[in-house]
């Protein structure tokens, strides 16, 4: 394995030859956007303002820590959305009003997603499918199931114990006065994300699958296998931001409309190339937190919703510019 890929993994932080540490910029961005939303609504400070961005951040969060998995690998996972969807509608069909039924009700779901996961993985890796033309295909089959499944309106409602993850606040802690199950699920999930993208051979080799998929077949990396694991974290991280949205908004039949796209943008604003090969799991959650922070701030101005999308989408066209631009200049030198 080159150099250059084993470089390329290190986590954000890590010392190189005695220099200081290399800070993405996404956090400073994100700093900033902080800032100006506490300047358009100062009660953004109040533990209620901080705490329900977090909570409304964490779906995103926990969707781009997946998808990265999969653009480190030089792919895109365009299911996740419809996913979501299936997650949300799907576990309404199967409680079908019942509270009792979440404690299997959940596993089943993670089930699904692990077979959407392997799936696109198989599709990708064996059949050579473009990931772009796969996962598209699995969202559209997806999307579908959920409509067929319900019949364009979920029956029954999702109980108080399937919405616990996404909806309920722990009160009473000291200076902060709540803290959103949400978050704590964010966090236990980012640090489980880390330590397998950051800290074992799997994001090696991903990092070295992104870089050069030749050399790395050639230093004995199993790429099939790898790029499988990839689709599957992704598909659990969209299982994930299903059950908190679950929570959150309720059943919708567009719950996750977009969501594959954001999560996309965000893995891009903290600094992934579209490309493969380079990616972080805390530059994608602080990605998802800035996204998150500049669609608030627009609301704070009073712009709407098709101005959010319109600056979305420049946002993702100008991170890609600059990405490739970035990436032929380092091959250039």
């Amino acid at each position: 394995m080159s150099q250059q890929t084993v470089s390329s993994e290190e986590a954000p932080g890590t010392l190189r030859s005695g220099r200081l540490p290399k800070i993405n910029p996404v956090f400073f961005v994100l700093a900033a956007l902080l800032v100006a939303i506490t300047l358009s609504n100062p009660n953004f400070v109040e533990p209620t303002g901080y705490m329900n961005f977090l909570k409304r951040a964490a779906p995103l969060a926990i969707l781009a820590a997946g998808q990265i998995y999969v653009i480190v690998s030089g792919g895109f996972d365009l299911s996740v959305g419809s996913l979501i969807t299936l997650t949300v509608v799907g576990s309404s069909m199967l409680l079908n009003n019942n509270a009792d039924a979440t404690w299997w009700v959940i596993p089943v779901m993670y089930a699904v997603g692990i077979a959407v996961g392997v799936v696109n993985g198989l599709v990708v890796s064996f059949l050579r499918v473009p990931s772009l033309i796969a996962t598209l295909g699995m969202m559209i089959t997806l999307n579908g199931a959920a409509f067929m499944w319900s019949s364009g309106s979920p029956r029954g409602y999702l109980p108080e114990t399937f919405r616990f993850f996404g909806r309920v606040n722990i009160q009473g802690i000291p200076f902060i006065q709540f803290l959103p199950v949400a978050l704590l699920v964010l966090l236990a999930l980012g640090i489980c994300l880390f330590w397998l993208m950051h800290r074992t051979n799997l994001g090696r080799m991903l990092h070295a699958i992104g870089d050069n998929p030749r050399a790395a077949q050639m230093s004995g990396v199993p790429i099939e296998r790898v790029r499988v694991t990839a689709f599957v974290v992704s598909s659990l991280s969209a299982v994930s931001a299903g059950i908190l949205l679950g929570g959150f908004a309720g059943v919708s039949t567009d719950v996750g409309v977009g969501y594959e796209l954001q999560a996309i943008t965000a893995c891009v604003i903290g600094g992934a190339q579209l490309l493969g090969g380079r990616g972080s799991v805390p530059a994608s959650i602080a990605g998802a937190l800035t996204l998150t922070a500049i669609f608030t701030l627009l609301n704070f101005i009073g712009l709407p919703k098709p101005v959010r999308d319109v600056v979305q989408g420049v946002i993702l066209i100008v991170a890609v510019v600059l990405a490739t631009y970035r990436r032929n200049r380092a091959g250039r030198t």
